[in-house]
C-alpha cells in the first residue's frame, strides 16, 4: 500500500523515503491534493521486462513459420 505524502514534504525527507524504498515501501506523491507520482522499489532486472520477454518468446515459438516465397524489397510497398 502507497503511503501518501506532500511534494513539499517528499523533498525535505528525500533521504529518508529513499531508505524506505529500499526496504520496500511505496510513496504516492502529491501536489496540491492531486496524485502526480509514485515512488516503488526496484523489481530486481526489471522483472516486468522479463516476463514480457518471456510471454513473446514463448508466444513466437507457438506460432508456425509461414513460406511466403520469394521477394523483392519494392514488393514491400504499395503501388
Amino acid at each position: 500500500m502507497d503511503q501518501t505524502v506532500s511534494a513539499a514534504e517528499a523533498n525535505r525527507s528525500f533521504s529518508q523515503i529513499l531508505r524506505d524504498v529500499r526496504a520496500g515501501q511505496s510513496y504516492l506523491i502529491t501536489s496540491h491534493g492531486k496524485p502526480v507520482a509514485r515512488i516503488i522499489p526496484c523489481r530486481g532486472k526489471d522483472a516486468a521486462r522479463e516476463e514480457a520477454r518471456a510471454a513473446l518468446f514463448q508466444r513466437l515459438a507457438a506460432q508456425p513459420a509461414i513460406d511466403v516465397g520469394p521477394w523483392r524489397r519494392d514488393d514491400l510497398y504499395e503501388p
